[in-house]
Parts: C-alpha cells; sequence; structure tokens
C-alpha cells in the first residue's frame, strides 16, 4: 500500500474498526475513522497517533506517517453515511480505501427477535453496508479505483440458535461482495468480505461473556487480512470472503 491513501473505516470507535485505523496509520495512510462515540473515537485517534510515532522512530522505514481523522456517524442513517463520505473527499479529493466495519450481534431466539430488534440488525449489518458501497462507488469509479472490504462473520456460515438474523446479514454480506466484485472489475474496483471467528471484542463479551479466552482472535488479527487485501498482489482475488479463524476452530 503507498503512503497517503485515505481510508474511511465505519466501526472505528473500538474493535475490529479501531484495530483496522491503527493498522493503516502505521502504514502511512489518512484514516478516517467513523464511530457514534465521539469517546471511544478521540481513543482511536490517540493510538494511531501512538502508531505514527512507532513508525516515525523506525529508522528502517521510509516516508511519513499518516493521520487519524474522526468524525461521529450513526451508519443506521443513511445522510450520516453521505455526510462521511461527502467531508471526505472534500477533505482528500479522494476514498482509496472503504471498510464497512460497523456491526451489531444481539443474540435472540426468534419469539425474542422483535421486529425493532430485527430492523436494527438489518439496518447496521445490511443497509449500511450497502449505502456505503453505494456512496462511494462513483468516487472509486472516477478515480480510477480503490478497495471495498466489508467485515463478515463466520456465523454467515455456520449460523447457530440466538444468531439466525445475525449469520443472515452476514450472508448477505457475503453474497453482496461477491456481486459487486463482478460490478468493479471493469472499474478497478476490489471488493472483498472478510469473516472473522470469535474476537476478543466488547461484541463478543456481551454476546458470550464465557467464552474461552483462548479461542479468540486478537482484533489486530483481522485488521492485518484487511490490509493485506488492499495490496495489489490481491487484486485478482477480488469478491473472496476471506475467513479468519484460530487454528483447529
Amino acid at each position: 500500500m503507498t503512503q497517503n491513501q485515505v481510508v474511511v473505516v465505519t466501526g472505528g470507535g473500538r474493535g475490529i474498526g479501531r484495530a483496522i485505523c491503527q493498522r493503516f496509520a502505521l502504514d502511512g495512510a489518512q484514516v478516517v475513522a467513523a464511530a457514534r462515540s465521539m469517546e471511544e473515537l478521540e481513543e482511536t485517534k490517540k493510538l494511531c497517533e501512538n502508531a505514527e510515532t512507532q513508525k516515525s522512530r523506525n529508522a528502517e522505514t521510509k516516508g511519513g506517517a499518516g493521520r487519524c481523522h474522526v468524525q461521529v456517524t450513526d451508519v443506521s442513517m443513511p445522510q450520516e453515511i453521505e455526510a462521511l463520505i461527502d467531508s471526505t473527499v472534500d477533505r482528500f479529493k479522494r476514498v482509496d480505501v472503504l471498510v464497512n466495519c460497523a456491526g451489531v450481534a444481539p443474540t435472540a431466539i426468534i419469539e425474542d427477535l422483535e421486529p425493532e430488534l430485527f430492523r436494527t440488525i438489518l439496518a447496521v449489518n445490511v443497509d449500511a453496508t450497502y449505502y456505503g458501497c453505494r456512496k462511494v462507488w462513483g468516487v472509486m469509479k472516477s478515480q480510477g479505483g480503490g478497495v471495498i472490504v466489508n467485515i463478515s462473520s463466520i456465523a454467515s456460515v455456520d449460523a447457530f440458535p440466538g444468531f439466525a438474523a445475525y449469520g443472515a446479514s452476514k450472508a448477505w454480506v457475503n453474497a453482496w461482495t461477491k456481486a459487486l466484485a463482478e460490478e468493479g472489475r471493469a472499474h478497478k474496483i476490489g471488493v472483498f468480505a472478510v469473516a472473522p471467528g470469535a474476537v476478543e471484542t466488547k461484541m463478543l463479551r456481551d454476546a458470550f461473556p464465557t467464552f474461552p479466552d483462548a479461542d479468540t482472535l486478537r482484533p489486530s488479527d483481522v485488521a492485518d487480512v484487511v490490509h493485506a487485501l488492499t495490496e495489489p498482489a490481491c487484486r485478482y482475488a477480488t469478491g473472496a470472503t476471506v475467513f479468519v479463524r484460530r487454528q483447529g476452530d
């Protein structure tokens, strides 16, 4: 990945999204982190600045460090996604990478899956991915290419009771990614999905507080995969859903 690419990350306030922001900042990108909480975004920004300091102190690293910029965004509101992309383009004149990482994963068996909760799952996991991709598509076409990475889940192919709606929403992400990648080939827009297993995040602990620590991935493990998919070497793998899980899972 070249220096000073512009990377937009939704769900950048914590967990996997925060780790993705840190990874790209370390690589010298201009990162735009989006989430609902300014407090969490400020912490992400601070950690990215620490990554920049680490980079600048590495005598073997060439080129300048990146920067983290934050924008409070509720991805369930289409107009806020549009504002996120518009403000990024206004500032940097391009978007090289979009990572749709914002997500919700409430557990509820069908008797407890109230319509409002179901609509929230779809709004964040499905609708926001659609709106983000659609909004950035024209930008990437006009600049001659780009990369979109949609965060999915192992639950997309291995759902279980209580996770039916979540698993189905992530299965949609996989199918959406594959089809959209075919549309993007002519425009040099790569589209990928990354489907992790259990990751040590607040989202995991809210749903499964007793999940064994030894069986979880680190957020940075997922961030490294996302970063790798934006490299030119992966351009012909567009459309792939990459499953990330611990050995033996």
